[in-house]
């Protein structure tokens, strides 16, 4: 088994797709973190659009940016099981390990590592920005209140968790296009419709559990915004979704026709 992880690690690490995604999702963080400094504090007509860096809220989303870049590990796990349909990789893959459990384990714990290491490089980058940035405006520089901890490591595991969901996600549908249209589409648009219609029915989606362990409700007026599950609660929620993909991935693989 550690030799079809280390396998399905260098077929990542083979190509540059992944260096394209890991600088989106660093990109998109960084993005918004920007933003976030730039308005902190700012005034229009007399109120703040974003409240200073002082209040805790503000800190808090200043690291929870780092979350936002979740779709481009989904994309680059839709893309590893949809590539290897696409160029028939998986039956030669197959060929050379006839259980087909075996490969689908070895590329789900392989993806979730590598998500996890997404997850930390962009942690890291938002940390060495957004540090310095609240001490030149004011703001809190511990990282360990606030529950910065938390929202951190809850980043990192969200990040392998979307990479397994991605992966049944791709598994599902085996068009890789089609694959990655649905996924955009319901993270950027389904979620955030459901999630506006129907607040009790959006904090139990991949979004509203990102939500929760990153303690973000939404907005900055405080937690009533939008209901929130607890950090705990996120957690388990994508803990299930996470799992619930990576069974879909290996029930529909092994299931499937491959030629």
């Amino acid at each position: 088994m550690i030799r079809l992880v280390r396998a399905e690690l260098l077929k990542i690490r083979s190509t540059r797709m992944w260096i394209g995604m890991l600088v989106l999702s660093v990109g998109f963080a960084l993005l918004g973190l920007v933003f976030l400094i730039a308005l902190a504090g700012t005034e229009f007509d007399g109120e703040s659009a974003i409240p200073p860096v002082t209040e805790p809220d503000t800190v808090r989303a200043f690291y929870a940016n780092a979350s936002s870049g979740v779709l481009f590990m989904m994309i680059l796990g839709i893309m590893g099981i949809t590539g290897e349909y696409r160029h028939q990789t998986i039956t030669q893959a197959f060929l050379a390990t006839p259980r087909r459990g075996r490969v689908l384990g070895a590329k789900l714990v392989s993806y979730f590592l590598f998500g996890l290491v997404f997850g930390l490089a962009t942690v890291l980058v938002t940390v060495a920005v957004a540090l310095p940035a609240l001490a030149i405006k004011g703001g809190s520089t511990s990282l360990l209140d606030h529950d910065v901890p938390t929202i951190l490591g809850g980043t990192v595991l969200a990040m392998g968790l979307y990479a397994l969901v991605g992966l049944g996600l791709g598994a599902l549908i085996r068009n890789q296009i089609a694959a990655i249209i649905v996924a955009v589409a319901w993270v950027q648009l389904v979620e955030a419709i459901l999630t506006f219609a129907v607040p009790d029915v959006g904090q139990w989606l991949p979004a509203g559990a990102v939500r929760a362990i990153t303690h973000t409700t939404g907005g900055f007026g405080g937690p009533g915004d939008l209901p929130t599950l607890p950090a705990w609660g996120g957690v388990l929620v994508l803990l299930a979704y996470g799992f619930a993909f990576a069974a879909i991935a290996t029930a529909t693989t092994i299931r499937r026709d491959i030629t």
